[in-house]
């Protein structure tokens, strides 16, 4: 999840990055701030803005976020966010990145089959498997690290430099997932529109 407080699009040679995403996470906290939190434990309670009580902690999760996103493929991009989100149980991410995904021409049979692609790994190509294998294991680090067959696999379908902005961009939802939980973010509530 990319967020920001204005609707500035960064693009490069390889992938548009809209940090105008950010936009409705800053929203959607003064919206939950104001009326109360929503959520797991919230009892109502008002939940702080990050973009407004730490501007450069926030702007600093954007640039990290749209530098790990430069050169990789918007759809797998999305795959990663999406897996990431539905292993966080953040229902706000999982909303935006199932949207942003459709909007970018993904198929509702690839949406569905995400959670379980193992399953349905025909829906996937191996270069994507071993990203979501990579989500899931880097997502669950502290369960058993990420395994040396994960990274191998990872390492095998993506150079140096594309599998540290995997990584990066692994670490970045991650973050974001985080953000939107412990802020009481609800899902629906994206402000970029």
């Amino acid at each position: 999840m990319v967020m920001t407080t204005n609707a500035n699009t960064t693009t490069n040679a390889n992938t548009t990055t809209d940090t105008s995403t950010a936009a409705a996470v800053a929203g959607a906290a003064g919206a939950v701030g104001a009326g109360g939190a929503a959520g797991p434990g919230a009892a109502g309670a008002a939940r702080l803005d990050l973009a407004k009580s730490a501007p450069k902690v926030f702007r600093a999760l954007i640039g990290f976020d749209a530098a790990a996103r430069e050169g990789l493929d918007p759809a797998l991009v999305e795959l990663i966010q999406i897996r990431a989100s539905h292993l966080n149980h953040c229902a706000y991410c999982l909303h935006m990145h199932t949207n942003d995904a459709r909007k970018a021409g993904e198929s509702e049979d690839r949406l569905h089959m995400v959670a379980v692609w193992r399953e349905a790994r025909h829906f996937f190509t191996p270069k994507e498997r071993a990203a979501l294998a990579l989500t899931e294991a880097v997502t669950l680090v502290a369960d058993a690290g990420v395994p040396d067959d994960v990274y191998a696999e990872a390492a095998a379908h993506f150079d140096e430099q594309e599998l540290g902005h995997v990584l990066a961009l692994i670490f970045a939802i991650n973050t974001w997932n985080r953000v939107a939980l412990s802020t009481a973010k609800v899902a629906g509530t994206d402000q970029r529109r």
